[in-house]
């Protein structure tokens, strides 16, 4: 069996043997050219450039022996003699620098001939010899002894430069052999790489692309898919495994059908008999399960649309439980009434999203619980008409228990000792108490009724703030508080019940002023926002515990530890429901022994 490893190392070796030809080959035609350069340019050069040397040298001296047959002038011995000089260091390069057949001869020929010619010169420069003897003896013997050692050094010369052209054409086709072998390598090698493409495409890439497509066939579900196998390298091998990976995900697979099948028939006999209506809905908005009474009751069946049920509040609950991926509720009041058996029934839509993931990424779905609240509901209304009653009721006799307390606090029936009058004034205090504890539930009682008219005027909140803090000034500034009031009067006008609201601050101010101590600040601000203007009141008092923060709205819910004649619990009741009537919001945010700040917002 040829592995794929073997395959790759065979193909890559070969790339590797080429690429290791091509780089001999151009070092030897390189090393090549460069001896043949070496030949032309140091040896044949040396004996042309001696040759050209002693041509000029001889010139220069038969020159000067010219000039001494002048007369007016005599040779110089001296220059004579340099440039004899500069033509024995020419000849002896020449000598030294013998490369070609017959050269040796012609320069030994020119040495002997230099010899004679020397001392012929010597002898007709001198003055010591008639000058028409000078010049016959130059004519017949000097003159051909000059002529014949320039023929020969220019054949020393014509000799070295023939074979300077014999090597420079020996190297241009020494060139011409490396560019073609170069190139048959080169064109050698794309073959070889053609060939190992090619089959490398059939090796691994085919192979692998019928993997791939086998991974997408898969993750769309299909498991039936099996793999041909061509091979019993690596990649027969991984496709055989790919099989077997497939043929255990169908077994796995039909196992999970059938446990999901078993839970989920297991699940709808359980949910069938829950009393809560309950439906769950998919992705797309359709109901994929509904229990009876959500059937029975609401019309939730499945295979329907949430768009096409007809109710309004539930493609907006479902999309909210989406994109928050976690449990919502319907918003206002949070109840649907319903008649069912021509009974009044409340219930509370509540939905929670399915995980896609186990981290909780994306949603797979979304689960719709009705909360029936209709004895919570009857509870509260309950509350509602006792609470109403007990105060109409009580009104009207502690009306005439606090004016009898007065007239004997005032001494109209007689005088009072001091113990009778402090004990008359803290049932004074009391009763005055019990009165706005009255008052309160009176209020809020008119408001959750919808007894209490709103009457919504245009107002600045500048002017908003500072008539509803006017009447606390004095409290504030007798307690040695610092007031702070922040309100840009290029605020816009919000709709506003002023009587209301100045109720809303008088409770909020009456709360900072209590838990605020002496040198504290409370500050008054209001700033535009999205949903309208947003009005704040904060202290820098103790502060309240985060535990407390989420039911410190609720009726009758008093912190822990504080004063009893802080009151019962109603003044943040009252203050959310007139808020919430006006249609805003209200909240707050509170640090431990830094302070609190509770804010609410208005329309504009």
């Amino acid at each position: 069996m040829v592995s794929l490893k073997h395959k790759l190392a065979l193909g890559f070796g070969g790339l590797l043997a080429i690429i290791a030809v091509i780089g001999m080959l151009t070092i030897t035609q390189v090393d090549q050219l460069g001896s043949a350069i070496d030949v032309i340019l140091k040896q044949n050069y040396r004996s042309v450039a001696a040759a050209q040397e002693m041509k000029e040298a001889l010139e220069k001296m038969n020159i000067d022996l010219l000039q001494s047959f002048s007369a007016e002038h005599l040779s110089s011995p001296t220059t004579i003699a340099t440039d004899e000089t500069r033509f024995r260091q020419a000849l002896q390069t020449e000598l030294g620098n013998i490369t070609l057949p017959g050269e040796k001869e012609k320069a030994d020929r020119i040495a002997l001939l230099f010899d004679n010619y020397v001392k012929i010169i010597y002898a007709v420069s001198s003055d010591s010899m008639a000058l028409e003897k000078r010049r016959d003896r130059y004519f017949m013997t000097a003159l051909p002894l000059l002529s014949e050692i320039k023929t020969l050094a220019q054949e020393i010369l014509d000799m070295n430069q023939a074979n300077m052209n014999e090597a420079n054409h020996a190297a241009r086709r020494l060139a011409e052999s490396a560019h073609n072998r170069i190139l048959l390598a080169i064109a050698s090698s794309a073959v070889l790489a053609l060939i190992f493409s090619y089959q490398s495409r059939r090796w691994i890439l085919k192979p692998v692309s019928r993997l791939i497509a086998s991974a997408n066939e898969i993750r769309n579900g299909n498991l039936d898919l099996v793999i041909e196998t061509t091979s019993n390298d690596e990649i027969g091998q991984l496709s055989q495994a790919f099989n077997q990976m497939a043929t255990k995900l169908r077994q796995v697979r039909r196992s999970d059908d059938q446990k999901l099948e078993r839970t989920r028939k297991a699940t709808q006999e359980v949910m069938n008999i829950l009393p809560a209506p309950i439906a769950i809905f998919d992705p797309e908005g359709r109901v994929d399960f509904a229990t009876q009474s959500a059937i029975r009751n609401f019309g939730i069946e499945p295979g329907a649309s949430a768009a096409k049920l007809g109710y309004s509040w539930l493609p907006d609950l479902l999309r909210q439980a989406v994109e928050t991926g976690g449990t919502v509720e319907l918003s206002g009041n949070g109840f649907i009434q319903k008649f069912i058996n021509s009974r009044e029934y409340f219930f509370k839509p509540a939905a929670t999203a399915i995980p896609h993931t186990p981290d909780g990424i994306g949603s797979s779905g979304v689960v719709l619980l009705l909360h029936d609240m209709t004895q919570a509901q009857e509870q509260k209304e309950l509350k509602r008409g006792v609470v109403s009653t007990v105060s109409h009721q009580l009104r009207t006799p502690l009306t005439a228990l606090r004016m009898a307390i007065h007239l004997l606090v005032e001494q109209r029936v007689g005088p009072l000792n001091d113990k009778q009058a402090e004990l008359l004034q803290s049932a004074l205090e009391e009763s005055d108490r019990l009165a706005e504890i009255l008052d309160d539930l009176l209020d809020l009682h008119r408001i959750e009724s919808g007894k209490s008219r709103l009457n919504k005027t245009p107002q600045k909140p500048e002017t908003l703030v500072k008539e509803s803090i006017e009447p606390f000034i004095f409290d504030i500034r007798e307690k040695g508080l610092k007031l702070v009031i922040d309100v840009p009067s290029e605020l816009p006008e919000v709709q506003a019940d002023l009587s209301l609201i100045r109720h809303v601050f008088a409770n909020l101010l009456t709360n900072a002023i209590r838990f605020t101590p002496p040198g504290g600040t409370i500050t008054v601000n209001a700033q535009a926002e999205l949903a309208g203007i947003c009005f704040s009141v904060e202290d820098s008092g103790c502060g309240i515990a985060p535990e407390h923060l989420k039911r410190i709205f609720d009726q009758f819910y008093r912190v822990p530890g504080q004063d009893e004649k802080s009151g019962i619990g109603l003044g943040l009741s009252i203050v959310r429901e007139i808020v919430n009537i006006h249609g805003g919001t209200v909240g707050v945010e509170s640090t431990i022994s830094k302070g609190s700040v509770f804010h609410f917002t208005l329309p504009v």
